[in-house]
């Protein structure tokens, strides 16, 4: 008989397998419960996450994602389509669909014209990219971005597509791009949350549910924060009314000794995680105000970010945030704009998404880039899926509209271990199905993650009797992008 009984209680100590186990490891857990618990006994302590360490040296060491919800319309931005313009009105060829499904927004349609883009294009920079006339700013640094014209999906309408693109899955209460990153490498600020979430003011569209950047069945603590524009940029961080600092440090440190009394009784390690988000919710009272004052930044700073920086919560501020946050060692920042989805009007509504990111895309680049966080700083762009290359509706002689479309679309990448100055994979010349280098959303994804250093295949955690991943049973790194 070995020491464990048949039971599976522990001889002479009355506790069960579970208790025993992780009573034994209490040691290691006290003594990383003690720095969260106490920062200043080593300024600057790090969780390095599940890993450890990256499974390979990873060029980026933080990832700026900056999410354009609603689907930008990729024939108004990045990729160029003469045939369209050439074609405007005609038919949309049986030969180019290929009997793919549509939506029910357009599938009913008797006729579905093609619609040229109302936007010129031209060649920038030295690569000779083609960028719309929408992205002046934007496109005066087309020679380090990595233009992707060859992302596809699954998925057909919005919900299902921005939680494929998020979570690896249609299907929601899987966990987050921003929360996987932290589950495998940790945070390099013990003061801010490793993934935080900035969402633009006052735009309404498709909505953005908080599952979007949720931990699914990940432990609780990598899910990501939401920032918010106004007194109160994290809910419940500030001391109630009538409660002031010591009498919260006093609370804290009572709550915690109660916390303790009950992980001795139930062996469950779940506590010291507790225990430590009280004492970062603590902790993030002095670091989030520092952070989210934008006051001591210089005019020279503002000016890149354009004329909306000024306002908080604009895509602007939230750019200006997104660096502040990323040299300040946060390494998920998740950014959202929202009102991309111009099934009408489109001409119109893009021109005014573009004016509001734009230049705030130009300018975090070129912020990062000045304060040398562009060689280790991932950025990406992009939405869940394109844009029809024919018009939903009437086609009108100033204006039209573009349904969802997920054969083909556009994005960006730049920074960290990206190879710059590149156009990679390519649609046919009506725009609608890729002919050269197809990259669906697991490949991007087993990028992202190769990019951060860690392999896509082996980044698993399980649950339900299975090992899950965020790339399923799919993934390939694009190899092409990468410098």
């Amino acid at each position: 008989m070995n020491a464990m009984t048949c039971s599976g209680a522990v001889p002479g100590f009355g506790l069960s397998r579970r208790q025993f186990l992780n009573r034994f490891g209490m040691g290691v857990g006290a003594m990383a419960l003690a720095d969260l618990i106490n920062p200043g006994r080593s300024l600057g302590a790090t969780d390095h996450g599940v890993l450890g360490a990256p499974h390979r040296m990873g060029r980026a060491k933080r990832i700026i994602y900056l999410f354009m919800s609603g689907g930008p319309s990729q024939l108004e931005t990045w990729d160029y389509k003469p045939l369209l313009n050439e074609r405007h009105g005609q038919e949309l060829p049986d030969s180019v669909r290929m009997g793919q499904r549509l939506t029910g927004m357009s599938g009913n349609q008797s006729s579905l014209p093609l619609a040229g883009s109302a936007f010129r294009f031209e060649r920038r920079g030295q690569s000779g990219t083609w960028v719309s006339e929408l992205l002046p700013h934007t496109g005066r640094l087309v020679d380090e971005l990595c233009v992707v014209k060859s992302y596809f999906t699954e998925a057909i309408n919005h919900d299902p597509a921005i939680t494929f693109l998020q979570t690896g899955s249609q299907v929601s209460g899987r966990p987050s791009l921003g929360s996987w990153v932290d589950y495998g490498l940790g945070s390099m600020n013990a003061n801010l949350p490793a993934f935080v979430v900035l969402i633009t003011r006052g735009k309404v569209d498709q909505p953005l549910y908080s599952r979007l950047w949720g931990n699914g069945f990940l432990p609780a603590r990598h899910q990501g924060v939401q920032f918010r524009a106004g007194r109160e940029p994290v809910l419940y961080l500030a001391n109630p009314e009538g409660v002031d600092d010591a009498s919260r440090r006093q609370m804290l440190d009572r709550l915690r000794e109660l916390h303790e009394v009950q992980r001795e009784r139930t062996g469950d390690g779940e506590i010291d995680a507790r225990i430590a988000q009280y004492e970062m919710a603590y902790r993030m009272q002095s670091s989030v105000p520092e952070v989210t004052d934008l006051g001591n930044e210089p005019a020279s700073v503002l000016d890149l970010y354009g004329p909306d920086v000024r306002k908080p919560g604009t895509f602007a501020a939230n750019c200006l945030l997104a660096r502040r946050m990323a040299e300040r060692g946060v390494r998920f920042i998740q950014l959202y704009h929202q009102g991309w989805d111009q099934h009408g009007g489109l001409p119109g509504g893009i021109r005014k998404q573009c004016q509001e990111t734009d230049q705030p895309c130009h300018g975090l680049l070129t912020d990062l880039r000045q304060r040398g966080l562009l060689d280790d700083t991932l950025v990406v762009w992009g939405g869940e899926f394109g844009r029809t290359n024919y018009s939903q509706g009437k086609l009108g002689a100033n204006d039209y509209g573009r349904d969802h479309h997920p054969r083909c679309f556009s994005g960006w990448m730049a920074g960290a271990g990206v190879k710059p100055g590149i156009t990679y994979g390519a649609t046919d010349e009506f725009g609608y199905n890729v002919v050269q280098d197809p990259v669906h959303v697991h490949d991007l994804n087993a990028t992202v993650l190769h990019l951060m250093g860690m392999d896509h295949e082996r980044l698993t955690f399980r649950y339900q009797g299975r090992d899950f991943r965020l790339t399923d049973v799919h993934g390939t790194v694009v190899k092409g992008i990468l410098a």
